[in-house]
């Protein structure tokens, strides 16, 4: 299952590096691409919860997370 996201304030490389490394962490997630434009998309076997991938984004910084 692939989720598309779109993530605000990331200004950098790092800010990329750091959401993919939180989000990457979230239990049942298998692959997690994420581009400075703010797209992310999550691929994994069973549906996440939201609220589960917002508390990861807000884990690497000061950066808003919603649906697609």
């Amino acid at each position: 299952m692939e989720t598309t996201y779109r993530i605000t304030g990331m200004t950098c490389g790092h800010c990329v590096a750091h959401v993919k490394e939180e989000v990457s962490g979230v239990p049942g997630v298998e692959k997690v691409d994420v581009v400075l434009d703010g797209r992310m998309t999550v691929t994994s076997a069973t549906d996440i919860d939201f609220a589960v991938i917002q508390e990861a984004v807000a884990e690497a910084g000061d950066y808003t997370v919603a649906l697609v």
